[in-house]
């Protein structure tokens, strides 16, 4: 395993304010529909092996008839106390408190949810290294004079291209190594009725968040306090996260200075709801760069052939800026990151009727830099096809024990 430092995995400490504190820091964040089709299965990964007291969790599930277009929303929030007992609220609909460290967890008041809080194996596999590596490839070919077209767009050779793609698939010249085998998760892993989420319609955008509790109000979880407190307000917001590599490939850009994309990201995890859209132009810029890295222009997904070069890349900037992993819940078969996206834009190879979300057995990395970078869904991979473990997708609570 490398330092903390050095891995920059899906969204795995990402700020200096997560590092310094890995309890708060979100690695990853997942959701899909149940084999059933009666639930939403939600898992949030944290870096450290203990929740916080001083911290809450909070999943936020919005649900609409439209893609992008979402009316209504439930919040689920979860804080822990000294012992890490849990205690946890379904918007004002359920709740549920105790000891959730057991494999089959724990069940709420009304049954509409199961919760399981406790150390599992992180699914999330990466070279990390490689493309680190290719990352200086690229680099050090722009400070050599490789030119860009108006999009900023590189126009690499040939030759560097297929260096980028090899150094990529390989760490340090040899076989890729995951350097994320055998990390270990605090897991926060919640499967719920859809009738309690999808209230405004059978497509639901989940996105995670963490907050710092409000000052006085450290959970005392106990026997002997009111039954069902009422749902407590949420503290300062301090990390964020939904689709895969957002914010550590898009937002805090792979060449960028390393204070320049940590201030970018560390105001990505404070941003408003509202504001989201205030980060389509640190998107915008880094697709570019993506889009380059094959040696060709403008085949990146949803990039815009017939628009000047400059707006090619915006409407993709505009989809990630919206950052929420999207569910049909009306499908219970899941194999497709992306397919509520891919259907929306009639991309070649989309599956309407997939739920597609993100499971924990997606190849997440790999997928989506094939997608900014040859517009397809493989092709640009780092070497790994699967985590070291099996994770399952209708056995709670899903990840492998670690």
């Amino acid at each position: 395993m490398i330092g903390f430092e050095k891995v920059h995995a899906s969204d795995h400490l990402d700020t200096p304010t997560v590092i310094a504190d890995p309890a708060a820091d979100i690695g990853d964040l997942y959701a899909w529909t149940s084999s059933d089709g009666k639930r939403l299965n939600l898992v949030m990964d944290i870096v450290a092996h203990q929740f916080s007291n001083r911290l809450q969790y909070v999943f936020h599930v919005d649900s609409g008839q439209q893609f992008g277009k979402t009316t209504a929303s439930t919040t689920i929030v979860c804080r822990f106390d000294v012992a890490n007992n849990v205690e946890c609220w379904a918007g004002k609909k359920d709740y549920v408190r105790g000891d959730a460290h057991s494999a089959a967890g724990l069940e709420s008041e009304k049954r509409t949810f199961r919760i399981f809080a406790g150390l599992r194996d992180d699914p999330f596999f990466n070279n990390v290294k490689g493309p680190r590596e290719a990352y200086n490839v690229a680099g050090a070919a722009l400070k050599n004079g490789t030119s860009a077209d108006s999009a900023g767009c590189p126009n690499f050779t040939p030759a560097t291209a297929q260096a980028i793609l090899d150094t990529w698939r390989h760490t340090s010249g040899r076989p890729a190594t995951n350097f994320l085998a055998g990390w270990k998760t605090s897991a926060i892993v919640i499967s719920i009725d859809l009738d309690v989420v999808a209230t405004g319609g059978k497509l639901a955008a989940v996105w995670g968040t963490v907050h710092r509790v409000p000052h006085g109000h450290t959970a005392q979880i106990a026997h002997g306090m009111d039954r069902h407190p009422a749902v407590p307000a949420l503290g300062e917001a301090i990390e964020r996260t939904a689709r895969p590599l957002i914010k550590n490939g898009l937002v805090g850009g792979p060449l960028d200075q390393e204070a320049i994309s940590y201030a970018r990201r560390e105001a990505y995890n404070r941003v408003s709801r509202t504001g989201w859209g205030r980060f389509s132009k640190d998107i915008e810029r880094n697709l570019s760069l993506y889009d380059g890295f094959d040696g060709t222009c403008g085949n990146q997904w949803l990039a815009d052939k017939n628009a000047e070069p400059s707006k090619r890349h915006r409407t993709l900037a505009k989809l990630f800026a919206d950052d929420r992993i999207w569910v049909n819940t009306s499908s219970s078969s899941c194999t497709q990151l992306f397919a509520v996206e891919f259907s929306a834009f009639d991309t070649p190879g989309a599956l309407p009727e997939d739920c597609g979300g993100r499971t924990p057995n997606y190849n997440a990395s790999n997928i989506f830099r094939s997608l900014l970078t040859n517009g397809t869904s493989s092709g640009f991979d780092d070497g790994l096809q699967q985590d070291d473990k099996h994770h399952s997708t209708s056995e709670f609570p899903f990840l492998a024990e670690p």
